[in-house]
């Protein structure tokens, strides 16, 4: 058999039917990609959606009413959800993780603004404002500023009516701003929780675990079997083909899939708990989520490289990547972000997994906090790809679309083919 003639690189570059198809592939998933991150963290004051606050009036007096019913026209419609409650139930939700904050006005606060006003008054009157780390830094941040600002904006109206009767322009200057705001935190969390974003972290490794995990899977196992070339470094090879089906062939990498994933999810427990010290209470119950949620993943990797073929790497990417991440709400709240990203956060996984990390590590396992959610979607998720996995290869099966070993081309055809292109 004749050997094909080598080709040069400067030969095949201007061949017009080389560049098309990775062209507009490589702009569109550029354009996508900077569309969707960007999209999501410009403007989250401008994009946020009842946001839920608590509120907790004891005052004993008509000054608390008087604060709390200005909440709706003190920031703009519908961006907060003002959750008036009393204080046992705010701690509740702030350590279930159902408000980002809570505005705290105590039992004597009226009398200590009307002591003002007849300067027997011991101490200045107080706002407290709590914040709920668990929810990441920006996520508290965000509900601070809001409960800061109706602080600040009750302390300068009930400083407008002491200053007007006041007696003399020093005590009107004093009473102006009287109010003074307190901010704690209102449910804490470990000194090794990198602020509250541990979670976040910790889920982009579970994801990226059995992401990485099933496609190296995927590609092994085709390698092994002979229906993709090995090639590492100057060294290429193939390996006998093996007949198998693809719903056998998607089995084999599914058992795989989970049993390699004991191992990898033992050593990223090992690494971030044990190795750097990263704040985690409820190992086994953390290391049984940390396991089905990198196994849904992979499995989820393997369905749809098998529906997909070639380009399914590029389709779990943006499932279980490029969309998950601006949606997860561990970074920026999901109440925070436009309607399209809410929209992906319902089903999108990383966002699923969050919540149940969050939970895990900040929220006492709770499974209001979102742990219960989280293994309600970790159980659709694995269901849904042995659904459509198994779906998909069982009826290219039936239609007989076997996965062939490319062959060479014999001489002739290879003499006709270069004297077409010559």
């Amino acid at each position: 058999m004749a050997s094909a003639t080598p080709r040069r690189a400067g030969e095949l570059v201007r061949r017009p039917g080389l560049w098309p198809v990775p062209t507009v592939l490589c702009a569109l998933v550029t354009m996508v990609l900077a569309l969707l991150y960007m999209g999501g963290i410009l403007s989250p004051g401008d994009a946020m959606r009842r946001l839920p606050i608590a509120v907790v009036d004891e005052d004993r007096g008509a000054l608390g009413k008087e604060i709390t019913g200005s909440l709706g026209a003190a920031t703009p419609r519908g961006r907060v959800q003002w959750r008036l409650v009393d204080a046992a139930t705010a701690q509740d939700q702030l350590s279930s993780g159902k408000v980002y904050g809570a505005l705290v006005v105590p039992a004597d606060f009226t009398a200590s603004v009307q002591a003002l006003a007849t300067r027997r008054a011991t101490a200045p009157p107080t706002l407290t404002v709590l914040t709920n780390p668990g929810f990441g830094s920006l996520g508290s941040s965000l509900a601070a500023q809001l409960n800061q600002g109706v602080a600040h904006q009750a302390s300068l109206n009930i400083g407008k009516r002491l200053a007007a009767a006041a007696p003399d322009p020093t005590a009107k200057v004093l009473l102006s701003d009287p109010v003074t705001v307190v901010t704690r935190v209102g449910h804490p969390i470990g000194r090794h929780s990198g602020l509250g974003l541990t979670a976040f972290y910790y889920t982009l490794l579970l994801v990226l675990s059995g992401f990485i995990g099933g496609n190296l899977i995927h590609t092994g196992v085709d390698t092994a079997l002979g229906y993709t070339d090995s090639e590492i470094g100057p060294w290429h090879s193939r390996h006998p083909t093996v007949p198998i089906n693809r719903t056998q062939t998607l089995v084999l990498k599914m058992v795989m899939t989970a049993g390699i994933a004991l191992l990898t999810t033992t050593l990223l427990m090992v690494a971030t708990i044990a190795i750097l010290g990263m704040d985690a209470a409820h190992l086994p119950l953390l290391w049984i989520f940390s396991y089905c949620a990198t196994v849904a993943v992979g499995l989820g990797v393997q369905a749809i490289n098998a529906a997909f073929g070639g380009v399914g790497q590029l389709v779990s990417m943006f499932v279980f990547i490029a969309l998950a991440l601006p949606s997860s709400g561990a970074t920026v709240p999901l109440e925070a972000v436009p309607g399209f990203y809410r929209f992906l956060g319902a089903f999108e996984p990383m966002r699923q997994l969050t919540g149940g990390v969050r939970a895990i590590l900040y929220f006492d396992a709770r499974g209001d906090a979102g742990l219960g959610r989280a293994w309600a979607m970790i159980a659709i998720g694995f269901t849904a790809a042995l659904l459509f996995g198994f779906g998909m290869t069982h009826y290219y099966d039936r239609r007989g679309l076997a996965r062939y070993t490319p062959q060479p081309a014999p001489p002739a055809e290879t003499a006709e083919a270069r004297a077409a292109e010559s």
